[in-house]
């Protein structure tokens, strides 16, 4: 009776092991819709910003692109909805977006209390000052007290100043803006010495906003650590995981050499390995509720995670950023992608 039991106990458990995951709510709401809700920055270039033909690009525009082709086979199936940093959480949490994808900082706060699941990191950023080259300043301490700082409200950027002053006894004049926009804008209109944010971004704006850039320069402080990526809400295990594994899928492309350049070769060769993950064989779609070929589809319609960053913030791009904390971790990086197996 016993062994009757355990034998019927085995055949439950593979027979679950082996059923493809039903589709959540997120996931059968997009098929269904035909087409994907990203909300993104509006206004960050090398992030996410759209230019005078009304193009969108950026890292996040990319990445928002890669889950529409993992999901729906088409890149182009997305809706990208510009918010700003107020905005973000409520379009999430009401249903607005499907997905968060706007530079957005992972913290304790908004993932327990938000009702929030942050997913993975697609860029790792600290925060950084943008100031007049006339002060002479390479370093917060070069400056006299009572420097103003231009900082955009509702972010972490605002709440990152104010304890790093607390903690350095740094003795500065706060002139808070309700956005980015405004608070760089700020900066440029002579309405304080320096902008706070993340330096990635900082780069981006002093490159293409800034009415002379030479005028301008980065300081050498960083004082947070912002891990950046999207955010899902936290009632959809499913959802998390396809928005997660997206992710992880462009870091392991390039750490397994294949690009958008030469997926086809590498979903035609010998490699068994290669061969699963890009759905020549079966075993990565059907727990995620997915088609075997949803990594072959990100990668050649959109890129591996170097692609991406190249195309956006790299040395050829107006942000001219190098790879830094966001080179694979075989290069001295953070990129580390678990096995896609």
């Amino acid at each position: 009776m016993r062994i009757s039991l355990l034998f019927a106990l085995a055949v439950a458990y593979f027979a679950t092991a082996a059923a493809p995951a039903a589709a959540g709510p997120t996931l059968a709401a997009v098929k269904e819709r035909g087409f994907l809700k990203c909300g993104v920055n509006n206004g960050l270039l090398g992030f996410s910003a759209i230019d005078q033909s009304g193009e969108w690009s950026g890292l996040d525009v990319d990445f928002c692109r890669a889950f529409a082709a993992a999901v729906l086979g088409d890149k182009s199936a997305v809706e990208l909805i510009p918010l700003n940093a107020k905005a973000r959480f409520a379009a999430l949490q009401r249903n607005e977006i499907d997905i968060l994808a706007r530079n957005t900082t992972r913290t304790f706060k908004r993932e327990t209390a938000l009702g929030l699941d942050f997913t993975e990191v697609n860029y790792y950023d600290g925060q950084g000052f943008l100031a007049r080259k006339s002060l002479g300043a390479k370093k917060l301490s070069d400056l006299k007290p009572g420097m103003s700082i231009c900082v955009s409200t509702f972010t972490t950027t605002e709440t990152n100043l104010a304890a790093y002053a607390k903690a350095h006894n740094l003795n500065y004049k706060p002139v808070p803006f309700g956005s980015i926009e405004e608070a760089k804008a700020g900066l440029f209109l002579g309405r304080c010495d320096l902008f706070t944010t993340d330096r990635g971004a900082l780069a981006s704006i002093r490159a293409t906003e800034a009415p002379n850039p030479d005028d301008f320069v980065i300081l050498d402080d960083v004082i947070s650590k912002e891990p950046l990526g999207a955010y899902v809400r936290d009632n959809d295990p499913q959802w998390r995981n396809i928005v997660r594994w997206v992710i992880l899928a462009t870091i392991e492309a390039e750490e397994s050499g294949i690009s958008s350049a030469n997926v086809d070769a590498a979903k035609a060769g010998s490699d068994s390995v290669i061969k699963t993950m890009l759905g020549a064989e079966p075993g990565v779609g059907e727990s995620l509720g997915l088609g075997d070929d949803w990594v072959y589809q990100v990668v050649r319609q959109v890129g591996n995670y170097g692609e991406i960053f190249a195309r956006n913030l790299g040395p050829n791009t107006p942000a001219s950023l190098e790879r830094g904390l966001n080179a694979l971790w075989r290069n001295g990086g953070l990129m580390y992608s678990p096995p896609l197996r």
